[in-house]
């Protein structure tokens, strides 16, 4: 019988086998940025190529063998974040284009005297397109939109709740937040958040009284169990080349009923319903192909959707390809990945014990929450000794994979008084081991002496 309970440990050295990453030797803590693909995905992409055509758009048995794959894969991930159907899944490049096509769509419902929400610990990538909107965008159709930026707690990384209060009123269309910090590692209270937003009492087009919630799940998806119906949310956006798929794909959640109204980010080819193009008319596709246009990144897709087989298969199946191609139930997903937050709340504990001492050696300022309970395994950190970005080509000399910057979290870095505003990160996914932990922080340690 495969599968096992929750507080099974995981398989780390079938796991780990099946990485060519991790087969070469590599010590990967730069996770937060992209994980690995495994052995498997690289077969499937061969297995795919013979029989690779076009979707939607031809006779061919190839053309609708591949729109079959290409349309079950979003049935997949519509599954793995527990959305009502494939319709409220839209896959565009990456989070970011996602985040974005959220703005666009929106574009043309505010109104004179809105404000957007956000945070001082956003991902540019959810900060600087509503920067653009409120500054730059509807300036020039001559709306006026406040622009809005929530604090958190410097020293424990937690979003200040009390001033998000404050500046959420009748006059807020969408309110748009991390789930979970790149920067800090801090995991935000959604159902908090929620209820702010959603007691706005700001009027949208269609009757609701309430704010809309966008979050930004790049650092929650590949991590822990998501459902998207019990969050009550309107928008989420995640990348899947931080959960073992290829680069190039990005996935959005929207509530249907808001898809349904709104308009497209982007227009021609797939997004127009067939025959519905005249002078007088263009007509859209049903959804989730009314925020389709042009060719898809198909085998991007397709791979991705595999990406969570495969997941689940390296959790509940290790050493076995159960998934990567076939249906999976909700229950298997919630078993995986609650195996996977278990085990990375050891990583994280473990991590946070030997950093928390070298901070109180005076050799590094850690960032972010202080406690597992609240933290991904992700830990960003500066010295007095040496910039993050020396710190990170040290630890390359002795083969550790970190990263320095600001990780897209500029903001933030600039809110903490970093000038430069740059830290190293090490960011650990479930395939690491205590032992990497352990030497990653180590090597650090011997650096920074």
């Amino acid at each position: 019988m495969f599968g096992f309970s929750k507080k099974q440990e995981l398989d780390l050295n079938l796991i780990r086998k099946q990485f060519p990453a991790i087969h070469a030797g590599r010590i990967l803590t730069n996770n937060a940025a992209s994980t690995q693909m495994t052995y498997s995905i690289l077969k499937l992409l061969n297995k795919l190529a013979p029989g690779y055509d076009n979707v939607h758009r031809g006779q061919s048995t190839a053309s609708r063998n591949m729109t079959e794959k290409f349309e079950e894969s979003y049935d997949k991930i519509a599954k793995f974040i527990g959305a009502k159907s494939k319709e409220e899944v839209i896959l565009y490049r990456n989070a970011t284009e996602a985040i974005n096509s959220v703005m666009y769509s929106l574009l043309t419902e505010f109104n004179d005297g809105d404000n957007i929400v956000t945070t001082f610990m956003e991902h540019n990538s959810n900060y600087v397109p509503w920067y653009a909107l409120c500054r730059e965008i509807l300036p020039k159709f001559g709306k006026k939109v406040e622009f809005r930026i929530c604090n958190f707690d410097k020293e424990t990384g937690e979003l200040d709740l009390d001033h998000l209060r404050e500046i959420v009123d009748n006059k807020t269309k969408i309110v748009c937040v991390t789930g979970a910090s790149n920067f800090l590692g801090t995991r935000n209270p959604i159902d908090k958040i929620r209820k702010i937003a959603y007691s706005s009492g700001y009027k949208q087009p269609d009757g609701e009284k309430r704010s809309y919630l966008l979050i930004d799940a790049c650092q929650m998806v590949p991590h822990c169990f998501i459902d998207v119906k019990k969050l009550d949310i309107d928008f989420l956006a995640w990348s899947f080349h931080k959960m073992l798929a290829p680069f190039g794909i990005g996935g959005l959640y929207g509530r249907k009923e808001i898809l349904e109204r709104i308009k497209p980010f982007l227009y021609g080819g797939d997004m127009i319903a067939e025959g519905q193009v005249s002078p007088e008319h263009v007509g859209f596709n049903k959804l989730p192909w009314k925020f389709t246009a042009g060719t898809p990144n198909i085998l991007g897709a397709v791979l991705s959707a595999a990406a969570i087989g495969n997941l689940l298969d390296l959790v509940l199946n290790p050493g076995f390809d159960r998934y990567i191609e076939k249906d999976f139930s909700r229950s298997d997903v919630k078993k995986a990945m609650d195996s996977i937050e278990e085990y990375e709340k050891k990583l994280c504990e473990r991590a946070l014990y030997q950093l928390m001492k070298l901070e109180d050696e005076g050799k590094i300022k850690l960032f972010g929450p202080k406690s597992s309970a609240i933290k991904t395994p992700l830990f960003s950190f500066v010295s007095k000794k040496m910039s993050p970005f020396q710190i990170a080509e040290k630890l390359n000399e002795h083969g550790i994979e970190s990263r320095a910057g600001c990780h897209c979290a500029t903001l933030a870095h600039h809110y903490c008084g970093l000038n430069p505003p740059a830290s190293c990160r090490l960011s650990f996914y479930f395939y690491n081991t205590e032992e990497e932990v352990d030497k990653a922080i180590s090597v650090l340690r011997k650096i920074l002496e």
